[in-house]
């Protein structure tokens, strides 16, 4: 089979039949995992867990490569987490009021992620701008597929496993009752979902508005930080680490998986997305100077901007 003449032919497609194939797709990567999981019964669960995670991932990177399209991965965020933590929820029965709420929170951050990355995917007519950029930035010196495995697929999927790793003890361990710390977490991870919800809700109804063309969207949460869908994001990922310490506090080196997270969007994601601002939006550069990158910051009163997120 040719790859590039059925990539090319995929991408006329319509958006329901688009949707349809990675629904597949990720049901094919979940039955890839379950499988390796199965093979692997002996090995300790988080191991066991990851070789599926990365088992799964491959699976959507062979569909990515076949339709020619990196935005295939791009749900995988958002549905691996829940998929995972519900596992070890069930193979490893912890204190039953914690693991309830982290299983419960994940998965609806999970489905509302993805259920925002399913309402403005337009189909595999459409790819990520970052992904064409990194295209277009290592045609010549590396192959694109490397690219697309080890940058766009594999790297997150290890990220997102390091977050989760926090989870871990929050759902399978019993030691530690059921306290202010848990509360505290709670409320973390549940204002970080509504966080990253809203913003994303205002975004999209900013972008609807035809009297918006060609202005920042600075309304609403995005008037206190050019990024708050980040910060939301960020933020989730801080909740179930407070989970994790609260069940066990000798999981505290769990850290390191929110810290990565927030490398990433710190030193990747956000200069990204202010750089593409800059060269397509005028004024941008006083909008970043007046309204922080995550923190909240209010810019000044009165000011008009123009361009456009």
């Amino acid at each position: 089979m040719d790859a590039h003449r059925i990539g090319r032919g995929l991408t006329g497609i319509s958006r329901p039949a688009a949707l349809a194939l990675v629904t597949i797709v990720y049901v094919a990567a979940g039955l890839a995992g379950w499988a390796v999981a199965a093979a692997l019964d002996a090995w300790d669960p988080i191991p066991r867990t990851l070789a599926a995670d990365v088992a799964a991932t491959l699976v959507v990177f062979a569909a990515a490569q076949l339709v020619r399209n990196a935005s295939m991965y791009d749900p995988y965020w958002s549905v691996a987490p829940p998929v995972i933590v519900a596992a070890w929820a069930a193979s490893e029965p912890g204190d039953g009021a914690r693991s309830a709420i982290v299983v419960a929170l994940v998965a609806i951050w999970g489905v509302r992620l993805t259920a925002n990355w399913a309402t403005g995917w337009r189909g595999l007519g459409h790819e990520d701008w970052r992904y064409r950029k990194l295209r277009d930035d290592t045609r010549g010196r590396l192959p694109f597929w490397v690219v697309n495995l080890l940058g766009i697929e594999l790297m997150p999927t290890l990220l997102v496993f390091a977050g989760l790793l926090a989870a871990w003890p929050a759902v399978s361990e019993g030691g530690s009752g059921f306290g202010a710390l848990d509360v505290a977490a709670i409320v973390v991870t549940a204002a970080a979902i509504a966080i990253e919800a809203i913003a994303d809700l205002q975004l999209r109804a900013f972008r609807r508005d035809p009297a918006n063309a060609g202005r920042i969207a600075d309304r609403g949460l995005w008037a206190w930080s050019r990024h708050p869908n980040y910060l939301g994001q960020i933020g989730f990922w801080w909740g179930l680490w407070l989970f994790g310490l609260a069940a066990d506090p000798g999981w505290w080196w769990t850290v390191a998986g929110p810290l990565a997270i927030v490398a990433l969007f710190a030193f990747v994601s956000v200069p990204m997305m202010d750089a593409r601002s800059l060269e397509r939006r005028p004024g941008y550069a006083e909008h970043m100077r007046e309204v922080g990158a995550l923190m909240p910051r209010r810019r000044s009163r009165g000011r008009r901007t123009s361009g456009g997120r």
